[in-house]
């Protein structure tokens, strides 16, 4: 037996694209879309079972950058000995998918480079509202949260005001995209954990990104042809 089962990058990148052409798009308090079934079974049992710690926490100020050096991204070497990390992507890399982000999120993403962080929250964690920086083209959160409260471990979104007006779902499998600007303001508020909020972030950065160690192709700039 085999597992977790073999993944295959091409059918990882037609699931994706599946689930992004049925995006629903809301445009309050900021345009984002929410997504479902976004990875194939056989990539989320592959995630799910990579040997990585969550976070030891202690007391955080809201942000991730107080635990950075236990942070997981999807870098080159994450690629070379996973075989989900490196289904996932290439799977993201390939043309045909950053040509569809462009059209529908209407973002130009050629030249950038993909970053993937793998996350895992405990109990304690919590992010202050916060919009991205610059630097970030394109934003997609996906949930793998598993358990009886996971559905309400979702992002929570809040007006130009930082006003909490809802959150996402965190139904397993779904996502949230949104196209960062200084008026998307998201976070998550301080809320009981049982167990482990496992998610992902996906971004499209600009070419002046500073961390390189983060990206997943570093030599690799995102072409749409």
């Amino acid at each position: 037996m085999i597992y977790p089962p073999p993944i295959d990058s091409a059918a990882v990148a037609e699931h994706f694209k599946k689930s992004l052409e049925g995006a629903k798009r809301d445009d309050w308090p900021y345009r984002h879309w929410n997504l479902k079934e976004v990875y194939p079974e056989a990539l989320c049992t592959g995630i799910l079972a990579l040997p990585v710690d969550p976070p030891r926490l202690g007391k955080t100020d809201g942000t991730r950058g107080t635990y950075n050096s236990q942070r997981c991204f999807f870098t080159p070497k994450m690629r070379e000995t996973y075989a989900a990390c490196a289904a996932l992507c290439d799977a993201l890399q390939r043309p045909d998918v950053a040509k569809l982000v462009a059209k529908t999120c209407e973002v130009d993403v050629a030249g950038s480079y993909l970053r993937m962080e793998y996350i895992q929250d405990v109990d304690g964690a919590w992010l202050e509202p916060h919009h991205d920086i610059p630097e970030k083209l394109f934003s997609m959160v996906i949930y793998l949260c598993l358990g009886p409260d996971a559905p309400t471990w979702g992002t929570d979104i809040y007006d130009s005001d930082r006003r909490l007006v809802g959150s996402s779902s965190a139904e397993f499998d779904s996502a949230v995209i949104f196209i960062p600007g200084e008026n998307t303001w998201h976070g998550f508020e301080p809320r009981k954990i049982v167990g482990v909020r496992r998610l992902m972030e996906i971004n499209y950065v600009r070419p002046s990104w500073r961390s390189r160690d983060q990206l997943s192709f570093p030599d690799r700039p995102i072409a749409l042809a």
